[in-house]
């Protein structure tokens, strides 16, 4: 593998948690008057932190969002994760053989570590990342569009950025794996592939992913 270091996002790559996530968004906005629809919480809000939420909101408004959203918000969340989440299908085989091939790998994820976490425990991955695998926005100063996150996750794995791939499913995570000097394959199971054109590959089957990942050659323009 040309890769020294895998670096997954987690929602929507690792754990099929947008459409729950998104619907619960697009609730929670809506109950407080700011009337926002599923595909409006997709388009403005997948892949990014909880602050993109309460500056957008703001920056629209001039009205903030409630000291206790992201509690109210997450507590619902979690309760449907424990329901309803499932991990994407096919990463499971990803995950055996990199631990198998010895392959480094971790998550990179705009969720908070709790987040992650249940989400990791919810879906049956958990037993695939332990602490040191684990990295949140929580973690840097800005969260993705910008490059902090996956910078500092490659720094904690001690891999030079240059030696990594990112895997991402979002249009932000794409950015800030471009603006890491980083090459990053596009997930487009539910993202228009139009939408991550800046991404080295495109792929749409996570079952494609390993053989990706042996050639990690870039595409010929």
């Amino acid at each position: 593998m040309r890769y020294d270091l895998v670096i997954f996002d987690n929602d929507g790559v690792l754990v099929d948690s947008e459409p729950i996530s998104n619907r619960h968004l697009a609730a929670c906005l809506t109950e407080l008057g700011h009337s926002t629809t599923y595909e409006d919480s997709i388009r403005d809000y997948m892949g990014s932190a909880m602050h993109r939420v309460h500056e957008l909101i703001e920056a629209r408004t001039g009205q903030r969002l409630p000291a206790d959203f992201d509690d109210v918000f997450h507590a619902r969340v979690f309760a449907a994760f424990e329901r309803e989440l499932k991990p994407v299908p096919g990463i499971a085989g990803v995950l055996e053989k990199l631990t198998a091939d010895g392959v480094p790998y971790c998550v990179a994820s705009s969720g908070s570590h709790e987040r992650i976490r249940v989400g990791h425990r919810a879906a049956g991955l958990d037993r695939f990342f332990d602490d040191g695998r684990l990295f949140s926005s929580q973690d840097v100063g800005r969260g993705k569009p910008a490059p902090d996150l996956f910078l500092y996750a490659a720094e904690r794995m001690g891999t030079a950025p240059e030696r990594c791939v990112v895997v991402e499913d979002s249009p932000l995570g794409v950015q800030a794996a471009v603006a890491a000097g980083m090459d990053v394959y596009g997930f487009t199971a539910m993202t228009p592939a139009e939408k991550l054109n800046a991404a080295t590959r495109l792929f749409g089957d996570m079952r494609e992913l390993l053989p990706l990942l042996a050639a990690g050659d870039r595409p010929e323009n």
